[in-house]
């Protein structure tokens, strides 16, 4: 595919960088060439110095020959002009970010279409959707719903009580009469390498580990993790920017209690005039004795939202030190994501990194309909059609030839959620889900497609 990205940011470069593994045509246009510097230096696709908004610029980079355009700019309006000019000359798909998550909620009194906008994508909302699902299970670092929920991906460090500890995925599977979850991917402590588990692979202490897994397996995992499922009713977030804003009043229309902490006056008061059933504190969320006094230590929940990196983890981890259950750290920094296990956050959430893996599915071919990649992991989840031409047609798992690095962890048949063993039959129609490390995916992609 020929693809055009507007903005060289974090969400723009990861992006670029993800593409660029797939063999598209990309180029990359920023105004400030030290935006552009890295991608030049690291990833093989064209880059234009230029405000993206111009013209000159989108046919300088081929626009009307562009099977997408994706806008990723800080301006609204920049990146609104962009797709809307790109569709006038040729492009045949555009996406823009936004900030303001009314256009997502009021997209349907708003035609975007018509005026050259095919998706918007805010990475604020993301982030906020992110944490509720994180909220919903909190036993696990991270979620991901399949079909509504037919199947889950759910990941979890493993604690050193942990029944699963010292035992091989056929041992911890054989506790069970039925399976109704599978390991598709872990991370030992200390070590960068993502494991595509086995029958023989033993799970150990600290282990990060992703499975798939039906409704019946995810009380399954409850008991072999040792977890009970705790339900969380009071939380107290950090920061009143979007993303603070946002969970806060989602929360809240949930019947959950939350306290807001947010040090600037102005944004204190305007989000307690806007949601009357919010508690805001307008105070330095950074004074250990002020929150301790504000309840702190009676909280399920505490989630850090500011717009400093550093600051939502040190924050993180002093409520860490008062038994929080359930710690969420909101990252701008990239490389500060691969610490959430390390260094003994729950979970962090970098809002640039979900927007980048949820336009990277707009790319995949047609009998692709979902893609999730795996937080801290060289891996992602791709769920296939099954169609007439895919070479697993009527085969068993078994007899596929399926490479190493790759794993199908489960299949919707009908509705249904069925963890799919080696002598699992694939039909017509059958959406299987494969979790596939970058070297695999090509190999992976010629089965099904």
């Amino acid at each position: 595919m020929r693809i055009i990205i507007a903005g060289a940011g974090e969400v723009g470069y990861h992006l670029a960088k993800l593409l660029s593994f797939e063999s598209h045509d990309i180029t990359l246009i920023d105004n400030q060439k030290s935006n552009l510097h890295t991608a030049e230096n690291k990833l093989d696709i064209k880059t234009i110095e230029g405000n993206s908004a111009s013209i000159s610029i989108l046919k300088e980079a081929n626009v009307e020959n562009s099977d997408l355009v994706v806008s990723l700019t800080t301006s609204e309006t920049t990146n609104f002009t962009t797709c809307i000019l790109s569709k006038q000359l040729g492009a045949k798909r555009t996406i823009a970010r936004i900030s303001n998550v009314e256009f997502i909620k009021d997209c349907n009194e708003i035609d975007f279409d018509s005026i050259g906008i095919d998706e918007l994508i805010s990475p604020e909302d993301l982030a906020a959707e992110e944490i509720k699902l994180i909220l919903s299970d909190s036993a696990f670092t991270n979620t991901h719903d399949f079909d509504n929920g037919i199947l889950k991906m759910m990941a979890v460090r493993l604690e050193k009580n942990a029944p699963f500890v010292g035992k091989t995925v056929m041992e911890a599977a054989s506790v069970y009469p039925g399976v109704h979850f599978m390991p598709i991917a872990l991370k030992r402590e200390d070590s960068e390498n993502t494991v595509i588990p086995r029958g023989n692979t033993i799970f150990c202490e600290c282990d990060h580990i992703y499975f798939i897994t039906n409704s019946q397996g995810l009380e399954e995992l409850y008991k072999l993790m040792g977890a009970e499922k705790q339900k969380i009713k009071d939380v107290m977030i950090l920061g009143a920017g979007r993303v603070g804003s946002k969970l806060s009043k989602d929360l809240i229309d949930k019947g959950i209690n939350v306290k807001l902490i947010e040090i600037d006056e102005n944004k204190a008061n305007k989000i307690a005039e806007e949601v009357t059933d919010l508690m805001v504190l307008n105070v330095d969320g950074r004074n250990v004795d002020l929150l301790v006094e504000e309840n702190l230590e009676s909280m399920d929940a505490f989630i850090a939202t500011t717009g400093d990196s550093e600051t939502n983890i040190m924050s993180c981890l002093m409520a860490k030190s008062k038994k929080i259950k359930k710690t969420i750290a909101l990252v701008e920094n990239m490389d500060y994501f691969n610490l959430s296990q390390s260094i003994g956050i729950d979970t962090l959430i970098n809002k640039k990194l979900l927007a980048a893996n949820d336009i990277f599915k707009f790319v995949r071919n047609g009998d692709i309909v979902e893609l999730a990649k795996l937080n801290d992991m060289d891996a992602e989840i791709v769920e296939f059609i099954v169609n007439e031409n895919s070479k697993v047609l009527n085969k068993k798992i078994k007899d596929l030839n399926f490479p190493l690095s790759a794993i199908i962890g489960g299949v919707i048949r009908n509705n249904q959620g069925r963890i799919a063993l080696g002598d699992f039959d694939i039909q017509l129609g059958d959406r299987v889900l494969v979790c596939s490390k970058p070297e695999s995916i090509k190999k992976v992609e010629s089965l099904f497609l």
